[in-house]
């Protein structure tokens, strides 16, 4: 299957934004709990939408061989990671917040992804 940079770069906008979104409405549902458990949540969620996002600039920049674009990739997914871990260790050492939240937030910022690529239409 053929799939153009700009499909792509449309697609990782869309699941961005989405995760934005998301990011912002579990946040809300979790202030409910009190407003570090908001935090946490927000929080949780944002790395995700972050380190997609940096995924995305990085394996949609530019075109090249396959051996230059697999490379691409594979170093958006260590920057991913790195923003992950680094955030997470952020949200519940760091910052100390509860840790439920921030891993709901993380699942639900991880739930946009599934959803994206299933109606992509």
């Amino acid at each position: 299957m053929l799939n153009s940079l700009a499909a792509g770069r449309h697609l990782a906008l869309r699941v961005v934004i989405a995760q934005l979104v998301v990011a912002v409405v579990v946040g809300l549902a979790f202030t409910l709990q009190g407003r570090s458990a908001g935090l946490a949540a927000f929080g949780g969620t944002l790395i995700v939408a972050i380190g997609t996002a940096l995924l995305a600039a990085r394996a949609f920049g530019a075109l090249g061989g396959a051996g230059a674009t697999f490379m691409r990739f594979l170093v958006g997914m260590v920057l991913r990671w790195v923003v992950l871990i680094g955030g997470l260790l952020l949200i519940l050492v760091q910052w100390k917040l509860p840790p439920l939240p921030a891993l709901v937030g993380l699942v639900a910022g991880y739930a946009v992804n599934v959803f994206a690529f299933r109606f992509k239409g």
